[in-house]
């Protein structure tokens, strides 16, 4: 593994396991979705994710990182990032609910996010998710070597702001690979002046959206983790693993 300005550089090697540990956490991902329905509580999430987990021996990344309680983070409509999974919480139809989850595989991490409707949900929510979504593929885009990485904060900033919405400054995307966050930090918003970081070949990077219906400012709950939006107005999260190479960005949490 090299290193440049502070950022490993992956070869074909290690983006190989870094492949098969975001299969995995797409793998959950994709049975969380097939679960969420109205009646259920968010703790039948939390359960799917460590089943799987326990079946294909690997070690749910987000369990017990800097203290955090849970294999899972679900968080529901204001609910921006870092909510705790509970037999309490109840699913209603016309919610929205996000998942973030990621694995350890033989030292290297995977990470992604969705966010799905429960149920029949509103024509404004079904737009703030499909945005979110787009955001991501949108910064996805501008994944390109030589690129500078603000052009994915870019990319994402306009497609949501574009649309009415707002992005999230306060918590950002990041490298990945032996540690669950590398460096370096990647916003989805560019602010004037920042210095550029041009993408090598070898960088794997968790670029994740956070879009909110109102404005952006967000605020902590007293758990110490559930973030939420300071309006109160729903928010929708989307996050990809991607590794850069010379042929193009190559999207790692697919299963």
């Amino acid at each position: 593994m090299k290193k440049f300005r502070g950022i490993f550089l992956k070869n074909d090697q290690e983006i190989a396991l870094m492949r098969e540990a975001n299969r995995l956490v797409s793998v959950v991902l994709d049975a969380i979705g097939e679960a969420i329905k109205p009646g259920i509580c968010t703790m039948d999430l939390e359960r799917i994710a460590l089943k799987i987990s326990e079946e294909a021996g690997i070690r749910p990344a987000f369990l017990g990182l800097y203290g955090f309680p849970y294999a899972l983070c679900c968080s529901i409509n204001e609910e921006v990032v870092h909510g705790f999974p509970s037999e309490d919480r109840i699913l209603q139809e016309g919610d929205i609910v996000s998942a973030d989850f990621g694995v350890c595989y033989k030292n290297f991490y995977g990470d992604a996010a969705r966010t799905w409707g429960v149920g029949v949900i509103n024509s404004e929510l079904e737009k703030l998710l499909s945005i979110t979504e787009k955001s991501l593929y949108d910064g996805i885009a501008k994944a390109e070597v030589g690129n500078d990485l603000y052009a994915i904060s870019s990319a994402i900033q306009k497609t949501a702001e574009d649309a009415g919405f707002g992005v999230v400054r306060s918590f950002v995307g990041h490298g990945i690979g032996t540690s669950p966050h590398e460096k370096p930090e990647v916003p989805n918003f560019h602010t004037e002046g920042s210095k550029p970081i041009f993408l090598k070949a070898g960088m794997t990077l968790s670029i994740e959206p956070m879009i909110t219906s109102g404005h952006y400012d967000v605020e902590v709950l007293n758990d110490k983790w559930t973030v939420v939006t300071k309006d109160r107005l729903p928010s929708a999260h989307f996050e990809h693993t991607i590794a850069i190479t010379s042929n193009g960005p190559i999207i790692l949490s697919v299963s």
